[in-house]
């Protein structure tokens, strides 16, 4: 295990990452700030070089290779923010580049890796499963593995947007950061905490990959089972031995949030803030917005990063949109009788909801002969409206039935 990362040392990669990784704006975020009831700013990790964070420790960690380890090369496993990062270093350093992907990582982040110069090989499912392809690669060739979380200079590295934090916003009470292996995490909360130890520091992980919580109730790094996220960039189901270290020894807490949380700080963002963000970097902003007043304020949420496959992001917009009752499925019985459909969209249009689809449904043990079943999908302006929409039709006499009882989503 690297030894233990210090203030002195997040300063030292600072100084080496001077013209390479730029300063990323702080923006403050007023719609954010009015649900929290306090100040809230957003650190742009998504504007930095390669879209993330995650080209400040791969630069630190590739420049202070020896000539003679960067003539052999470099390796890495990443599901994407990690391999641009290693890639783009690689190429500015002029070391020879390999990235080991899980398979089915993000389009957008296997042709950006290829167009830095790096070589990309897809293995295994999980980010594991690449390391673990990817330390074989080292051990068969010679290539320097560039671990993407557990090294000093990478996390040092890391932690020098916890001294930009510390710059922009010298008020900050609170900073939240999206987690997976530890990485940025663990830089951000040595670098916050040894200057400022009343900032109170947050990891933020995945539910459905969230091996921190676990790790530190047992003492000791516990790989997951299992992990189901879309948010692959802080997809990570073993913590590393130092990143684990400094996240017990200097955060304050790890929370998670769901997928359906995820999605809507993600479709937030894009609305409200201008900001594209990925899942991961959306992280913590959805703890923000799910525990709007368990964060003190001054609060600095950092977006992890941006790099999102635009198909994802349809997706994820979507999926946000249900989850905040923007969209409404019914199951809704009518007479059958000429107009009977006609009377009720006229309901639905009345009340401003928009229908996206119809379907008829005459089969079925639960409708008597004179009944029809009809499925609508609607559009709505969120939770409140589709409960007025609601109350209209069944004031009207209409038996509704919303399937999973909700919103969709």
């Amino acid at each position: 295990m690297s030894p233990a990362v210090t203030l002195a040392d997040v300063r030292a990669a600072r100084e080496l990452l001077a013209g390479v990784s730029i300063t990323t704006p702080m923006e403050e975020s007023r719609w954010l700030s009015a649900l929290v009831g306090g100040p809230v700013l957003l650190k742009c990790e998504n504007l930095q070089r390669t879209g993330s964070f995650k080209a400040r420790g791969a630069y630190v960690r590739i420049a202070r290779l020896s000539e003679a380890e960067r003539a052999r090369g470099v390796v890495a496993a990443s599901a994407g923010n990690h391999a641009q990062g290693v890639a783009l270093a690689a190429q500015q350093l002029g070391a020879r580049a390999t990235v080991f992907m899980p398979e089915g990582a993000p389009i957008p982040k296997e042709n950006a890796t290829r167009g830095y110069g790096a070589e990309v090989v897809f293995a295994g499912r999980y980010l594991e499963d690449a390391l673990v392809a990817a330390a074989r690669f080292a051990a068969e060739t010679g290539a320097v593995l560039i671990h993407p979380f557990d090294h000093a200079d990478v996390v040092a590295g890391q932690g020098t947007v916890g001294l930009e934090i510390l710059e922009q916003a010298p008020e900050a009470a609170t900073v939240l950061v999206p987690t997976g292996g530890g990485g940025l995490l663990a830089g951000v909360a040595i670098a916050v905490k040894e200057a400022r130890p009343d900032i109170r520091i947050v990891g933020v992980q995945a539910a459905g990959a969230a091996a921190f919580p676990g790790s530190l109730e047992r003492g000791a790094p516990t790989a997951l089972t299992a992990m189901a996220t879309m948010a692959d960039g802080i997809a990570v189901g073993l913590p590393g031995e130092l990143t684990f270290a400094a996240v017990r020894d200097h955060v304050d807490e790890v929370v998670t949030v769901s997928e359906d949380q995820l999605s809507r700080a993600l479709l937030a963002l894009l609305e409200r803030a201008k900001m594209v963000v990925e899942p991961a970097g959306a992280a913590a902003v959805a703890a923000l917005m799910d525990r709007s007043r368990e964060f003190a304020t001054p609060a600095v949420a950092v977006l992890s990063g941006g790099n999102i496959d635009p198909l994802l992001l349809g997706k994820v917009i979507r999926h946000g949109m249900s989850a905040a009752g923007r969209y409404l499925n019914l199951q809704v019985t009518i007479p059958d009788t000429p107009g009977g459909l006609a009377r009720l969209l006229g309901e639905v249009s009345e009340q401003g909801a928009n229908v996206l689809e119809v379907v008829h449904e005459r089969i079925s043990p639960t409708l008597h002969l004179d009944e029809v079943e009809v499925h609508l999908q609607l559009e709505t302006r969120g939770a409140p409206h589709a409960e007025l929409l609601l109350a209209r039709l069944r004031a009207r006499g209409y038996r509704v039935v919303q399937p999973g009882g909700g919103p969709v989503g």
